[in-house]
């Protein structure tokens, strides 16, 4: 099976040795065929988790592709715009009825993953503060960089982020299919063919585009994301401007946002990690458990359905939870995008700060952080 002159085997063999040029097409196939594979079973959000799962194989078996980063960045325009989308009036009525829940809500969410991350460190099951960093409910981005400032290990940090955000993805898609019976679901957006209002489209374009930039000059945490998602959401709430996405372009931008993702996952991350994975992945379904036991709960108190509350509250992967939620029909699509929302922007502005406050108050930390 080994190869021994140019174009043999070996390219056949050995992924992270093949050229670039039929890499990218290789990682495309896989995606597609995965996307194909995962639609046809009935499970939701196969136009994400199929890139998703595709660049994870990639990534883990040294092939070293790199989405391009201003194609990600039109991508996460394309997503806000999506999300915009289902933004209406209601989502303030959601906001203005729901403020007290939905506070309730994210301190628990914050108070619940934080005590596990803390617990995971008094166990000794995840080293030291890289427990306290790992488990927080978002700004995986923020975390990696203030562990290691706080002496934590970066790359387990972000190697328990990343598995948070997989397993998000693929239990939401997983419960929308087999607890709630969420079948047969597809992309928002116009038919793959429909005809393309061109105009409308740019306009949105320009303005997610122009969002993104006035958001990075103001220095606010996933600029990308969350400044289209303020600009759009509020001209679309106010019937200022249509947005109608064709799902080719969702689908190129859910296509780059999961090979992100996945294509992050590497095999000396997986080495790395070695006996902690077992506890990496307690963890992280714990986080799950715990904050679906929030979903349960706000079933009883806001009168929603099993799925909003599920997605509503699972900690972390706004992109993924928004495209899942936004496919399947019958889900209140404004309340689990106003708390969701809500939640991102409460983590990325807080949970730094916190997690170095309860890092700096125990004493166990202290002394590892000391000892090593």
């Amino acid at each position: 099976m080994s190869a021994s002159g140019p174009g043999s085997g070996v390219y056949f063999t050995q992924p992270s040795t093949w050229p670039a040029a039929l890499q990218w097409p290789a990682l495309l196939a896989l995606s597609a065929l995965i996307s194909l594979l995962w639609g046809g079973a009935g499970l939701p959000a196969s136009l994400l988790l199929g890139p998703l799962l595709g660049g994870l194989v990639f990534g883990v078996n040294g092939v070293r592709l790199t989405v391009p980063k201003q194609p990600y960045v039109v991508a996460q325009a394309v997503l806000g715009a999506m999300v915009s989308a289902g933004i209406t009036p209601a989502i303030v009525g959601s906001l203005g009825r729901h403020g007290m829940l939905f506070f309730v809500v994210m301190a628990g969410t914050v108070a619940g993953c934080t005590g596990i991350g803390w617990l995971m460190s008094r166990s000794g099951l995840i080293p030291g503060a890289t427990a306290v960093f790992g488990t927080s409910p978002g700004a995986a981005t923020a975390m990696a960089l203030l562990a290691e400032a706080e002496g934590a290990d970066p790359r387990l940090v972000a190697f328990i982020q990343y598995t948070r955000v997989l397993l998000v993805a693929l239990s939401a898609s997983l419960v929308a299919r087999f607890w709630v019976g969420v079948a047969g679901v597809h992309p928002p957006g116009a038919p793959w063919l429909a005809p393309v209002h061109w105009g409308s489209l740019a306009l949105v374009l320009l303005l997610a585009l122009g969002a993104q930039q006035l958001a990075r000059l103001v220095r606010l945490q996933a600029w990308a994301l969350l400044g289209p998602m303020l600009v759009l959401s509020t001209l679309h709430a106010l019937g200022w401007i249509n947005i109608d996405l064709p799902r080719w372009l969702l689908g190129a931008a859910y296509c780059l946002i999961g090979w992100q993702i996945g294509l992050a996952f590497r095999r000396e991350s997986l080495v790395h990690a070695g006996k902690a994975l077992p506890a990496v992945v307690l963890a992280c379904v714990s986080m799950i458990g715990f904050c679906a036991l929030l979903g349960w709960s706000l079933t009883k108190l806001a009168h929603i359905d099993a799925l909003t509350g599920y997605l509503a509250t699972s900690p972390g992967g706004l992109d993924s939870v928004a495209i899942i939620a936004a496919a399947s029909g019958h889900v209140d699509l404004s309340f689990v995008l106003a708390l969701q929302a809500v939640r991102l922007l409460f983590a990325i502005g807080l949970m730094p700060l916190i997690t170095r406050l309860v890092v700096q108050h125990s004493p166990h930390l202290q002394e590892a952080r000391t000892a090593s």
